[in-house]
């Protein structure tokens, strides 16, 4: 295991090496010639600090004698251009790629931008089909413009970090030019995700009148976002150093799909022989050493395919394990309901509505905290267009004979199924019951406890797809989980009578806040891998009403990321200092595996207070191979 914090360091002249440089040095590391290369090294050195004293000296004299030149003109959009090396190594740093370049903005079809180079600053190529906006930097650099970049600004330092093929620094000569790059780039974004130019008419358009803090961030009623005051800022700088302390890491058997966390005294791995019995304990989960096996209840059957879903009910005492129907596929047509105790699937159930097979692409429990109730019989579903509850009772009144051919039938007891557009995704429950649904066109929609028909609120997306969902136990706040970023959503509005709601209960009106965006700086994102996707993210779990979620984590490739959640709310908070759009926060602790991570949760709230007294309850990290504890250190990240 391995924690870090982001690395960025502010960019000097005097500190960076040139392009050439690093790639001299690198032939002559191949070559094996080190000594060679120390010793020129030194030199150059003490070259460089020489011919540097006698240049101040010179410049000195020049400036107080007051002569007249013309400086040489700067080319249209000039830049400086550095790249980052080393990764996080104790050698990375960054050089120096071009001294003095300029960027254009190219509208093209080409795939990959490979025509950049034949067209001039805000040029549209003019040829046929789908074209996008990409970017072109020198000779090193041509991206396409969208959220993959992981651009992050720097106002103070004129200075805009980016990822295409290695992480890349932009140093701007004035501040006009710095802000009108950032703005030029906006608008580009959001023309290549929504296909329409950056006007107010079609921002107002894509996201609607009532939230116009997604589009004119500047202009939104933030008020609701200062509910909770965050920490003062020096308090947080003595903070920020603090570790995370490993307390178990144990063999997982391989073969881990899913970690299913109980609030009571067990927890569960699924992999692909069978559900692997944890004991819960102050400082994490500890192997019982017992595996319940998905033939138990029947000789001679397996699992098709291995579960991707486990939903523990009833107490904890029984789980439903859900399959993909066809490999790379998440519907399925039923659910297996496995008694924990016994060790055997009772009842393999199927979806049916009006004598129809039907499928689902995801189930959750009725509420935050239902799993914990033994008499629990129903629980939410979800498919494309689809939204339902279902009951486990048997309308029939007899207990299934699992050996029989037919398979029970799952009431529906309420629900909607919508006529086509809405493209769920993914889904998840308050602690009363209300729901928040993300989609694939980046939407998220919240029902209230007592209809499925119709939203209460609609959020619009910002134009990437919403693969996971979470909500905290009170509603207040909602966290949509995309490919390159997370979404914290601020639900509380007040009504005409002066009473604050959630967007749960009532229509929001116009006073909508903006919401905030929980990033990786380029930096890490590059270090994160290509192909590696943000999965998973949940708030730390509180089954107690007036209780408040502390942290979120969210996971991508081989890192945990936890950002704290006080912190993400404080408008005051360093991160936001001069930001131009979306208040983006990229504060957060890394903790690193040898593997993949296949899923990051914090435990139940009881479990806070562990040994070394955090107030948070420890983190449980599943990879294929291992299943690890850690526990934060200290009162804060």
């Amino acid at each position: 295991m391995g924690t870090s914090q982001s690395r960025e360091d502010r960019i000097t002249d005097s500190d960076t090496e040139s392009d050439s440089d690093y790639y001299e040095e690198e032939d002559e590391d191949q070559h094996g010639d080190a000594s060679r290369k120390q010793g020129s090294s030194s030199a150059s050195g003490s070259k460089l600090s020489s011919d540097s004293s006698s240049t101040l000296e010179i410049e000195k004299k020049l400036s107080a004698l007051k002569l007249k030149y013309p400086s040489p003109s700067a080319p249209p959009n000039a830049v400086k251009l550095y790249r980052h090396i080393g990764g996080n190594t104790p050698k990375a740093k960054w050089i120096t790629a071009e001294k003095l370049t300029s960027y254009k903005f190219v509208k093209t079809s080409s795939s990959e931008g490979e025509d950049v180079d034949d067209y001039d600053d805000c040029e549209e190529s003019g040829e046929k089909g789908e074209s996008f906006w990409f970017l072109g930097v020198g000779s090193k650099v041509k991206a396409r413009v969208s959220s993959d970049m992981q651009s992050k600004m720097f106002a103070d330092q004129r200075r805009v970090d980016f990822v295409s093929n290695g992480v890349w620094a932009l140093k701007f000569l004035t501040d006009e030019e710095y802000r009108r790059f950032v703005t030029r780039f906006q608008d580009y974004l959001f023309e290549n995700v929504f296909m329409v130019k950056a006007s107010e008419e079609s921002k107002m358009k894509v996201y609607g009148k009532d939230f116009i803090g997604w589009a004119n961030p500047e202009a939104a009623d933030d008020s609701m976002w200062e509910d909770a005051e965050g920490p003062p800022e020096e308090e947080e700088e003595v903070e920020k150093d603090r570790d995370l302390t490993e307390e178990f890491e144990e063999v997982a058997n391989g073969g881990v799909q899913s970690l299913a966390l109980g609030a009571l005294e067990n927890s569960f791995l699924v992999n692909d022989s069978g559900v692997q019995v944890y004991r819960n304990m102050d400082r994490g989960i500890h192997g019982k050493g017992v595996c319940v096996r998905f033939d138990g209840g029947r000789a001679g059957s397996s699992s098709q395919t291995t579960p991707n879903k486990a939903l523990l009910m009833r107490a904890e005492t029984n789980m439903m394990l859900m399959s993909p129907a066809k490999q790379g596929k998440s519907n399925t047509s039923g659910v297996k309901q496995l008694d924990i105790e016994s060790g055997k699937i009772v009842t393999e159930w199927k979806f049916e509505k009006d004598g129809t097979e039907i499928t689902m692409r995801d189930i959750t429990n009725d509420t935050k905290g239902s799993q914990l109730d033994p008499s629990e019989s129903t629980f939410l579903g979800l498919d494309d267009n689809r939204l339902c509850q279902w009951d486990m009772r048997d309308k029939r009144g007899i207990v299934q004979n699992i050996g029989s051919s037919s398979s029970p039938v799952l009431e529906w007891t309420q629900g909607h199924q919508f006529s086509r557009g809405t493209n769920f995704q993914c889904f998840a429950s308050t602690g009363d019951g209300s729901i928040v649904v993300g989609s694939r066109d980046g939407k998220i929609r919240l029902y209230s406890k007592t209809s499925m028909r119709m939203a209460k609120t609609a959020f619009p997306g910002l134009g990437s797809p919403v693969t996971h969902v979470d909500v905290s136990y009170d509603g207040k706040w909602i966290l949509g989980t995309t490919d390159t970023y997370l979404v914290l959503i601020c639900t509380l509005f007040t009504d005409k009578d002066g009473r604050t709601k959630t967007g749960f209960s009532g229509r929001m009106g116009n006073k909508i806040p903006a919401p905030r965006l929980l990033k990786l700086t380029p930096l890490d994102s590059h270090l994160a891998g290509k192909d590696n996707k943000f999965h998973g993210a949940h708030f730390s779990w509180v089954t107690e009403s007036g209780k408040q979620e502390r942290h979120i984590v969210a996971t991508v490739g081989k890192f945990s990321v936890i950002w704290d959640l006080e912190r993400v709310k404080n408008s005051a908070h360093e991160c936001y200092r001069n930001q131009q759009g979306l208040k983006s926060c990229y504060c957060y602790k890394i903790l690193l595996k040898d593997e993949s991570i296949v899923e990051s949760r914090f435990m139940h709230d009881r479990f806070s207070f562990s040994g070394n007294k955090s107030p948070e309850a420890p983190l449980v990290v599943a990879t294929p191979q291992k299943v690890s504890s850690i526990s934060l250190s200290g009162r804060r990240l």
